[in-house]
C-alpha cells in the first residue's frame, strides 16, 4: 500500500488491510490526537477486532474478548443479532427506498403503531431523529412549544446526562460536560430522587399569581452512567406536581429501553406511572442502525405540532428513512418475543450475587456496588498509598483532578480484565465513576460468571500490582 498520507482516496477494502500504527497515524491527522491517547492507554487501544457476534469479538490476531460493555448501552441484541442482519439484507435486496421525504413512509407508520401498542396511556405519537440527544432535544422543543413560549424554565437532576449537543448539554450535570457551552436558557436542577429539593426548585420559579415558568422536567428514572435510580414515591409525586403546574414531564430513557433494567422500559415497573414524553435510542437500532425516537401522549403532540402550519416545525432530512426504521422494527419485535426484560432479571440476579461476593471478598478495593438488571457497577476505594506515588509522577494540571485517583485505579482494573483475562469493560464518567458492569441482554450464565472469575482475579492483585502494570503498559506502548 502507498503512503496513506499521500495517497488518493481509501475504500473500504483498503480499511481491511490497516494496521494499528496505521489507524493510529489517520486518527491523529484526521480525526483527534487526543482520543488515540486516551483509547491507547489501554491494550484495546491497539487492537483491531475482525468480527464480532453476541457477546464477543475476535481480534485480528484471532484472539476473543468478552464484550461486556454492551455497547455502553447500544447492544441489548448483542453484536451482529442474525435477525437483524437478516432484515437488513432483504430491505436492501428488495432496493427498498431508503430516504425521500416527498413519500409516507410504511416503516415509520407500523414503527409508530408498535411503540404505542407496547407503551402505557396515551403515549401514542412517535417521531424518529438519529441520536439520544436529539430525541431529548426534540422532547424539550415539544414541551416549548405546547406552551407556546410562554414558560421559559426546564428542570433536570444534579447527576442529569442526556447528550452532548448544546441543547441536551445544557441539561447534563456530568463532569464529562464541564465546559460552559452556549445552550438553553432558563435551566435550572434539583437533586435526584429527593423531593425537597424538586419542590424547592419548582418553587423557585412560581411566579406571584401561582403560576409557574417551567415548561418541562427531564428525568431518567433510573441514572445509567450514576447507577441510581428514582424511588415510586418521587416518580409518581413528581407525576402529580407537573400533572397540577400543566408541566411537561419527560422520562430520558435512551440507555435503559429495551429491557435492559428487568422492564421493557425502567418507568413500567410502576402500574399508572405514565410521563409526557418518552426518549429512547441506543438499541432501539439493534446495535445497527443509529436511530432514535421520542413518543408524546396524543394530546400534548396535537396541542403543539398538530396543524398545517406547524406540521413541518419540527422535522429532519432522514425522517423518512427506511433501513433504519426496518431494523428498529425488527429490534423491538425480538426484544418483546425474546423476552429481553425477563433475560435482564436473570442476569442481575446472578450479577448481584457475584458482584456481593467480590465485594466482601476485597474489601479494601470494593466500596460498594449497585444495579438493576443487566446494569450494574463496581465502586472502587481511591485512598491507596500507591496512588499517592503515581500522582507525584504526574504533571500538576493531571494532579488537581480530584477524580484522578480513582480515575487511575478503575482504569488499572479495565486495563488488566483485557490484558489479562480477554474482557472488555469501560467505567462510568458521570459522578462516582463506576465500573459498569452491562453485558449484552444475550448473555448467558457462562458469560457471566468468566466475567466475575476475571474481576475476582484481577482485584486479588491489589492496587499497587494493577497500578505498576498499568503505568508499565503505557510505558511500553509509546
Amino acid at each position: 500500500m502507498t503512503d496513506l498520507f499521500t495517497s488518493g482516496l481509501l475504500t473500504a477494502e483498503d480499511c481491511r488491510l490497516l494496521t494499528p500504527r496505521q489507524v493510529h497515524g489517520l486518527y491523529r491527522r484526521y480525526v483527534s490526537r487526543s482520543q488515540v491517547s486516551l483509547v491507547g492507554s489501554f491494550g484495546f487501544g491497539h487492537d483491531l477486532a475482525e468480527r464480532a457476534e453476541g457477546c464477543w469479538i475476535t481480534l485480528r490476531d484471532g484472539r476473543r474478548i468478552l464484550d461486556f460493555t454492551g455497547g455502553i448501552g447500544v447492544l441489548n441484541h448483542g453484536h451482529n443479532h442474525p435477525r437483524i442482519l437478516a432484515a437488513r439484507r432483504r430491505f436492501a435486496e428488495r432496493q427498498a427506498m431508503e430516504v425521500h421525504k416527498n413519500f409516507l413512509s410504511p416503516y415509520v407508520a407500523a414503527l409508530g403503531h408498535n411503540l404505542a401498542q407496547l407503551l402505557p396511556g396515551d403515549l401514542n405519537i412517535s417521531y424518529f431523529p438519529n441520536s439520544g440527544a436529539e430525541a431529548v432535544e426534540g422532547a424539550v422543543k415539544l414541551a416549548y412549544k405546547y406552551h407556546r413560549g410562554r414558560r421559559g424554565t426546564v428542570l433536570h437532576s444534579d447527576i442529569a446526562f442526556h447528550g452532548k449537543l448544546l441543547g441536551a448539554g445544557s441539561l447534563t450535570a456530568s463532569p464529562e460536560v464541564d465546559f460552559p457551552f452556549p445552550g438553553l436558557s432558563g435551566t435550572d436542577a434539583f437533586a435526584y430522587d429527593d423531593l425537597s429539593s424538586f419542590v424547592l426548585a419548582l418553587e423557585r420559579h412560581t411566579a406571584g399569581d401561582g403560576g409557574s415558568d417551567v415548561y418541562a422536567v427531564v428525568l431518567e428514572p433510573f441514572s445509567a452512567s450514576g447507577l441510581r435510580e428514582c424511588s415510586e414515591e418521587f416518580l409518581r409525586e413528581v407525576r402529580r406536581l407537573c400533572t397540577e403546574r400543566d408541566i411537561v414531564l419527560v422520562f430520558d430513557e435512551v440507555y435503559t429501553g429495551w429491557g435492559r433494567t428487568g422492564t421493557l422500559f425502567h418507568f413500567m415497573r410502576y402500574p399508572g406511572l405514565v410521563p409526557d414524553v418518552l426518549t429512547t435510542s441506543k438499541s432501539f437500532g439493534g446495535g445497527k442502525a443509529s436511530i432514535s425516537g421520542y413518543i408524546a401522549r396524543e394530546a400534548l403532540f396535537r396541542a403543539a405540532y398538530d396543524n398545517l402550519a406547524d406540521a413541518t416545525l419540527h422535522s429532519t432530512t432522514y425522517y423518512g428513512f427506511g433501513e433504519e426504521t426496518v431494523t428498529a422494527l425488527e429490534a423491538v419485535a425480538i426484544a418483546v418475543e425474546d423476552d429481553y426484560p425477563g433475560r435482564a432479571v436473570r442476569i442481575g440476579e446472578q450479577l448481584a450475587a457475584g458482584l456481593a461476593r467480590i465485594a466482601a471478598r476485597h474489601p479494601g478495593l470494593v466500596a460498594g456496588t449497585a444495579g438493576r438488571g443487566a446494569l450494574h457497577g463496581v465502586f472502587l476505594r481511591a485512598g491507596h498509598p500507591a496512588l499517592d506515588r503515581v500522582l507525584r509522577l504526574l504533571p500538576g494540571a493531571f494532579a488537581r483532578d480530584p477524580r484522578l485517583r480513582l480515575k487511575l485505579l478503575t482504569a488499572a482494573v479495565i486495563a488488566a480484565l483485557y490484558r489479562d483475562h480477554d474482557v472488555l469493560a469501560f467505567y462510568g464518567s458521570n459522578h462516582g465513576l463506576p465500573l459498569i458492569v452491562a453485558p449484552p441482554l444475550v448473555a448467558g450464565d457462562k458469560e457471566v460468571e468468566v466475567f466475575l472469575a476475571a474481576l475476582d482475579a484481577v482485584l486479588e492483585q491489589g492496587a499497587p500490582r494493577l497500578l505498576a502494570a498499568f503505568a508499565k503498559d503505557k510505558a511500553v506502548r509509546r
